[in-house]
Order: structure tokens, then C-alpha cells, then sequence
């Protein structure tokens, strides 16, 4: 396995501002992530909204964990934060991505959220992460940001097995056009076992995917259209879109 040691040691964070946004970088002109200044919580990006669509079938409570693989510019754990009550920790390799987080984009000091400095793969073999989680947002790239820089059958299984039995949802930002894709969505139905949905494609190319561990797919379309509903009412996200769109792919069988 290569290590992000090995992979990003030349890949020092960077960031650019442009009307009112300020942008992530790892030194080249791809963006990691994005913060609106007078608004940090939003999410500028619209693949970013689409990594929230788990709050779709899980709603989370003060008990509940949720994990976050690859920090960026602290979008998801920022809007996580403000947006729910669960507790959120987050894998990120490089510690300067922290501290650019910390020092530029807002990152929030709060009780619930932790941090762990590791490669994400090490990250799902702890005990203690294990059926832990009922949401897991993985968005891992590098400078060139074209692929996952995790994306093995054995990455996925683990996230399988991070998600808790009694329900859970994993989110992961993939580019439909690259030639990874295929290969991440193979490997995702194979770690999973079930139910393989995908959001419409940006224009940017990501296109995010979720797989399910337990009864969450167990909801009627009015629960889930209701579901729907209350997230776009509180979080200002389109769920509704996403659900009618997410239903009809159940209804032909999932992926």
C-alpha cells in the first residue's frame, strides 16, 4: 500500500480568493475545497451538498457519530457541525491541512469533533471506528485531484464496516468521467452487497455515490419524500431533487 507519506509529501496546502470565496489548493489550480467568507457553513460547492444526502435516510442525534475521510477546507465538518447534533471525527493524512483550516477557513474549536492526523485506510482498521458511524463522507484526492487516492475493494470494505449495523450511510465524491470510476463503483457494490445510488452528475464531473449498511432503505417513499423535505427546509439543500431522483433508481433495482 502506498502511503500518503510517500504520495503527498511535495503537496503543501495553498489557497487563492476570488469574489468572496476562498479556496483550497495542493499547489496546483485544482480546488480541494471552498469557503464563502460571510458565510462559512455554506457549502459553496455543489458536490459537497450532494456528500450531505445521507441526512436523506439517517437523522441524526446527539448520540450518533459521523465520519469525515479527507478534511479539506472543513466544508462537510463545518456544516455537519452547525447543521446536527452528532459528534464528528475526521481522517486527514497531512497536519498542514489542519492548521491551514484552523488559521484560514474557519475550522470550528467544538467538543465534538476530533481530529486524527492518519491515513484513512489505517484510520478504518481502529477498533474503536469500527460499526461506529451512521454517516461516512469520503473525499480523498491529491494535487491533481482526478482520483480517489483510496479506492481498493479492501478501502471500501472497511468503510462497510465503519458504518453501524443498525444503519448507515456512506457518501463518496468520484469523477464520472475519469477512468476511475468504474473501477470505485465495482468495488463499491462488491464491499456493500446491496444497493449502489448515484446523484446526478456536476458539472464539474464529481459525481457522488452512496452505499447503505443496515434497515436504512427500509423507509416508504412518503417517509423518505418527508425526509426530504425537513432537510431542505433546515439545511437549505435540494433533498428533494436528490430523493425523487435517488427513488427512481431504487425502483429500477439500485446501480
Amino acid at each position: 500500500m502506498t502511503s500518503y507519506d510517500d504520495a503527498w509529501s511535495d503537496e503543501e496546502p495553498t489557497m487563492s480568493e476570488a469574489s468572496g470565496i476562498r479556496y483550497l489548493h495542493f499547489g496546483t489550480e485544482w480546488v480541494q475545497g471552498a469557503m464563502r467568507v460571510r458565510r462559512p457553513a455554506e457549502l459553496v460547492l455543489a458536490y459537497t451538498q450532494q456528500m450531505m444526502a445521507w441526512l436523506l435516510f439517517v437523522a441524526p442525534q446527539k448520540s450518533h457519530s459521523v465520519g469525515i475521510l479527507g478534511l479539506g477546507a472543513g466544508s462537510l465538518l463545518r456544516f455537519t457541525l452547525k447543521h446536527t447534533p452528532a459528534s464528528v471525527e475526521t481522517a486527514e493524512w497531512n497536519p498542514a491541512v489542519t492548521a491551514m483550516c484552523r488559521a484560514f477557513f474557519r475550522l470550528p474549536s467544538n467538543d465534538r469533533s476530533y481530529i486524527d492526523h492518519v491515513d484513512a485506510a489505517l484510520w478504518l482498521e481502529k477498533p474503536h471506528n469500527i460499526g461506529r458511524y451512521v454517516a461516512l463522507m469520503v473525499d480523498l484526492y491529491d494535487a491533481q485531484a482526478q482520483g480517489p487516492v483510496r479506492e481498493s475493494l479492501e478501502f471500501y470494505q472497511g468503510c462497510h464496516r465503519a458504518l453501524s449495523p443498525e444503519g448507515g450511510v456512506m457518501t463518496v465524491n468520484l469523477f464520472g468521467n475519469h477512468e476511475s470510476f468504474p473501477r470505485n463503483l465495482a468495488n463499491i457494490r462488491a464491499a456493500f452487497e446491496g444497493p449502489v445510488l448515484e446523484l446526478p452528475e456536476i458539472d464539474a464531473g464529481n459525481r457522488v455515490v452512496l452505499a447503505f449498511r443496515g434497515p436504512v432503505l427500509e423507509a416508504t417513499t412518503g417517509q423518505l419524500l418527508d425526509r426530504a423535505a425537513a432537510v431542505e427546509q433546515v439545511c437549505g439543500l435540494p433533498a428533494t431533487r436528490w430523493a425523487r431522483h435517488l427513488l427512481e433508481q431504487l425502483r429500477q433495482g439500485g446501480a
